[in-house]
């Protein structure tokens, strides 16, 4: 763990910082409040969100080593469906063969490196828009143009570059580093604590993407205390409690508490009853959590969304919120009209939090801002800071 030492042993980072272009104040004095005690913490300095020296460390020693989301695997049910995703590591292919096995692949050609898909489909080959390169949906290389007289051309090496992938409960998780271990050492308990919602056992229905010009870090930790609701979102889901739970693995988690699920608007009754054998604690709310380092879930009583974070720079991320909703319910017939309430409330509290990140980030540029003291609402604010810093060379 991270030692709270405000000595001078500590590398010069204001000075290094700036040489890539950093308005930092990230000094070892500032980091030091930012991990001491919560009573007496203060927040993490400005540059810690504007610094491109920050994120460019936080790309190389976080997200190429970490498991990403990349959404739900029955959005590809047939042979032949693919999603192409973008992620920090580059873009990528999810696409199920035809033996009905769901595989990730860099999306790149292996020719010249040109982009081979886009959006959703389904394909029956992979062709590359550029030289007509060719590839099977299991990744191997199918046909390869006046390709005859390359010397020493290997057909089985230059199939598609598969990206490293796991599932659990229906979400598709990709890592870059074959070294990083498996995703259910990240989830610790987190199956555990959720297996009363049988995440397992519901379907996606709704996604939408925003794009935000803020630090990545910015929209988890806003996700993770409910200090800000009563004003944010005054006039959307309004004030709210909670606690925070106890986890192991990497990933954290607060309840915001409530008989009824909250993935509505208060003035509106959740159309879809609860989801049956919830245990003790699920009943008393609704699950945030942080699942290190870009995923959010939030599982409510009768359904669950995800927050799917996709850093750019240190000032812009795209953020991709999804629905989910068990089986049961997304087969009757007024479905649609029953689940508009909750899309509604997903996209409205996300585009709130966006709105107020935004201003945030620009004034963070200030030349006058100094970190103020944390709330003790803030514990877990301060836990996502620390989890980075811990994995970073400040």
């Amino acid at each position: 763990m991270r030692t709270n030492d405000p000595s001078g042993a500590k590398p010069d980072i204001h000075g290094r910082l700036a040489e890539t272009g950093g308005e930092s104040l990230l000094t070892p004095e500032a980091l030091a409040r930012a991990t001491a005690p919560l009573a007496t913490a203060h927040a993490m300095p400005a540059g810690f969100y504007t610094a491109d020296g920050v994120f460019a460390q936080e790309r190389e020693r976080i997200f190429l080593k970490q498991w990403v989301l990349a959404g739900r695997e029955e959005q590809t049910p047939k042979p032949g469906d693919f999603r192409a995703v973008d992620t920090v590591g580059g873009p990528v292919i999810v696409i199920r063969g035809q033996d009905g096995v769901l595989r990730a692949f860099a999306n790149f050609c292996r020719h010249r490196g040109a982009m081979l898909l886009k959006d959703s489909g389904n394909a029956g080959r992979i062709v590359c828009p550029y030289h007509a390169w060719s590839y099977y949906i299991d990744g191997r290389l199918y046909g390869c143009p006046d390709m005859a007289d390359a010397e020493g051309f290997d057909r089985v090496e230059n199939g598609l570059v598969p990206v490293r992938m796991e599932i659990w409960a229906g979400f598709i998780f990709l890592c870059f580093d074959q070294e990083a271990p498996p995703l259910v050492t990240t989830l610790g308990d987190l199956p555990d604590r959720m297996a009363s919602h049988r995440l397992d056992e519901m379907s996606c229905t709704w996604t939408v993407q925003l794009d935000c010009a803020c630090n990545w870090k910015s929209i988890l930790e806003n996700a993770m205390e409910t200090y800000h609701t009563g004003t944010v979102h005054r006039d959307s889901v309004g004030a709210q409690t909670s606690r925070s739970i106890a986890t192991t693995g990497d990933w954290l988690c607060i309840q915001v508490l409530s008989g009824r699920s909250i993935a509505t608007l208060p003035d509106q009754a959740p159309p879809f009853p609860q989801i049956e054998g919830l245990d003790d604690d699920a009943l008393q709310g609704t699950y945030f959590t942080v699942i290190h380092p870009t995923t959010q879930f939030a599982v409510a009583q009768d359904c669950m969304w995800w927050l799917s974070v996709l850093p750019l720079a240190a000032d812009r991320t795209i953020l991709e919120i999804g629905g989910c909703f068990p089986e049961g319910v997304t087969t009757l017939p007024d479905f649609a009209e029953r689940a508009a309430p909750y899309y509604e409330r997903w996209e409205q509290v996300g585009r709130e939090d966006v709105g107020v990140l935004e201003d945030q980030q620009k004034a963070l540029g200030s030349a006058l801002y100094r970190p103020g003291p944390l709330s003790g609402r803030e514990d877990q604010v301060q836990a996502i800071g620390m989890w980075v810093l811990d994995r970073l060379d400040l």
